[in-house]
C-alpha cells in the first residue's frame, strides 16, 4: 500500500516516473518507427515463428537475419527503385522544359492545351501573352522557381527521412524477431500482472486490430497497384509497372492513386487518344478507387472484429494526431476503448 507520508516511497515513485519521462525522451525522435517496427513484428511473428524458425532449427539469430533480408527486398528496395525512376522523370521533365527557359515559348500552344472546355481560350489568351513578352516570360520562370526549387528541396528531405526511418524499422525488427518469444512472453506477463484477464483480453484485442488494419492497408494497396497497373496496360500508358509500383505506395494516402491515373488520363488526352483518356478517367473513379473506398473498410473491420464506422474515424483520427504510425494507433485505441465500454456496461448475469 502506498503511503504519501513516507518519504522513502515518494523518492521511490518519482525514480521510476523520472525513469519514464527519460526513456520516453529518449525514444521520442524514434517512436514512430519503433512503433511501426511492432506492427511489422505482430503481423510477420506467427509466420515467423511457427514455419521459418522451426525449419532452422530454432537459430534465432539466422531466423532474424533471413527474415530483416526479406523485409528488405519487400519494403525497402522496391522504394529505392520508385525514387530512382522518379528521379529519371524529374530528368526528362528538365530536358522538356530547358529549351523554352533558354529560347522562349512559341506562340501558340499545343492544340490540346488551347482546345480544353471552358479553360482552352483563357489558357490561350494567357499563354500568347506571356510568350509575346520576354519579360513577362522570365518573371514568370522566377515565379515558379523559387516554389518549385523549394518544394523539391522538401520533398527529397521527406524522401531521404522516410528511407532513414524504414532502415531504422528493420534495424529494431530484427532484434525483435531474435527476442521475440522473450518480448512476446514479457508482453503476456506484464498485462496480465497489470490487468488481470482484462489486460489479457486487452492485449489480444490489440494484436488483432493491428493485423486487421495491416490487412486492410496492405490488401488493398495490393489490389490497387494490381488493377491500376492492368488498366495503363489495357491503355497504352507507357511505364505501366512503374506506375502500378506508384499507385501501390501511394494509395496510403487518400489522394495518392487519383494523382497515378490522373496524370494518365491527362497523358492520353495529350496524345490526342481522347477515348482512352476517358476510359482511364472512368476507370480509375469506378475501379481503382473504389477499392479504396469500399474494400479497405471491409477487410480491416474483418480482420480486426469491430465495426466500419470505429475503423474510419479511428484511421482519421489518428493520422490526423500521430502521422503515419496513427494509422495503427487510431484504430486500436478506439478498439480498446469500445471493448472497455463494452465491458464497463454489459449487465451481470444473475446469479
Amino acid at each position: 500500500m502506498f503511503n504519501s507520508d513516507n518519504p522513502k516511497q515518494l523518492a521511490q515513485v518519482a525514480l521510476v516516473v523520472l525513469l519514464i519521462v527519460g526513456c520516453l525522451a529518449v525514444l521520442w525522435p524514434m517512436i514512430g518507427a519503433v512503433l511501426f517496427a511492432f506492427v511489422v513484428w505482430i503481423c510477420t511473428w506467427p509466420a515467423y515463428s511457427e514455419r521459418l524458425l522451426p525449419r532452422l532449427g530454432g537459430r534465432d539469430t539466422l531466423g532474424a537475419t533471413l527474415m530483416t533480408l526479406l523485409l528488405v527486398l519487400i519494403m525497402l528496395l522496391p522504394t529505392v527503385f520508385l525514387a530512382g525512376s522518379l528521379a529519371h522523370g524529374v530528368d526528362k521533365l528538365i530536358a522538356l522544359v530547358k529549351p523554352y527557359v533558354e529560347q522562349g515559348m512559341p506562340l501558340d500552344p499545343p492544340a490540346w492545351l488551347s482546345g480544353l472546355p471552358f479553360f482552352g481560350g483563357e489558357i490561350q489568351a494567357f499563354w500568347h501573352k506571356i510568350a509575346s513578352n520576354r519579360d513577362e516570360f522570365n518573371a514568370l520562370v522566377k515565379q515558379i522557381g523559387g516554389p518549385a526549387r523549394q518544394f523539391a528541396l522538401a520533398l527529397g528531405g521527406i524522401a531521404a527521412n522516410g528511407l532513414l526511418q524504414l532502415a531504422l524499422v528493420l534495424f529494431v525488427v530484427f532484434f525483435l524477431y531474435r527476442d521475440g518469444a522473450k518480448v512476446s512472453n514479457a508482453l503476456k506477463v506484464g498485462a496480465h500482472k497489470l490487468g488481470g484477464e482484462l489486460g489479457e483480453e486487452m492485449l489480444e484485442k490489440t494484436r488483432g486490430t493491428v493485423i486487421g488494419v495491416m490487412l486492410g492497408i496492405v490488401g488493398t494497396a495490393a489490389a490497387q497497384g494490381a488493377v491500376a497497373t492492368i488498366g495503363f496496360l489495357v491503355a497504352g500508358v507507357p511505364a505501366a509497372m512503374l506506375l502500378g509500383f506508384a499507385t501501390f505506395f501511394l494509395s496510403m494516402i487518400p489522394i495518392g492513386p487519383p494523382l497515378i491515373w490522373g496524370g494518365a488520363a491527362a497523358w492520353l488526352y495529350a496524345q490526342d487518344q481522347t477515348g482512352w483518356a476517358i476510359f482511364m478517367v472512368l476507370y480509375g473513379l469506378f475501379v481503382i478507387s473504389s477499392i479504396d473506398n469500399f474494400v479497405k473498410p471491409v477487410l480491416i473491420a474483418r480482420g480486426a472484429g469491430i465495426s466500419i464506422l470505429l475503423i474510419g474515424l479511428g484511421v482519421l483520427g489518428g493520422v490526423l494526431v500521430f502521422g503515419f504510425i496513427g494509422i495503427f494507433l487510431g484504430p486500436v485505441l478506439l478498439a480498446l476503448g469500445h471493448m472497455l465500454f463494452g465491458r464497463w456496461t454489459r449487465e451481470e448475469d444473475p446469479a
